[in-house]
């Protein structure tokens, strides 16, 4: 995954609304009207926010006579969790490495605290 495609992903990960939006489509496709109705906000806004997933790869628009229903292409996603992956396993192994520090200390500690 380039890196320009990672920045679009995740900037439109960025927004609240667009999660939303994307938790929405997780459960079918859905036309701009259905993805609305539960903000607080315009057609025009919502469809700004539906044409940065779109630019970002994260759904897709299809067209059925005057209906335009969109679709999460979670594919985007799967590339991201992939990138962070690697991140996690550093992370994991970093706490691992603390914990058996910390576990040591707490030995030493009770040792120290038994012989006096």
């Amino acid at each position: 995954m380039s890196a320009d495609r990672l920045s679009m992903t995740f900037a439109a990960l960025a927004d609240p609304t667009r999660r939303a939006i994307l938790a929405r489509l997780a459960s079918g496709e859905a036309s701009v009207t259905e993805i609305a109705e539960p903000f607080k906000m315009s057609l025009p806004a919502v469809s700004k926010h539906l044409k940065v997933l779109e630019r970002a790869g994260l759904i897709a628009r299809s067209r059925e006579a005057q209906w335009r229903p969109c679709q999460l292409n979670a594919r985007p996603l799967k590339e991201v969790a992939d990138w962070v992956e690697r991140y996690r396993r550093f992370w994991k192994e970093s706490f691992d490495r603390l914990d058996e520090y910390l576990h040591k200390l707490k030995k030493k500690e009770r040792e120290h605290t038994a012989r006096q």
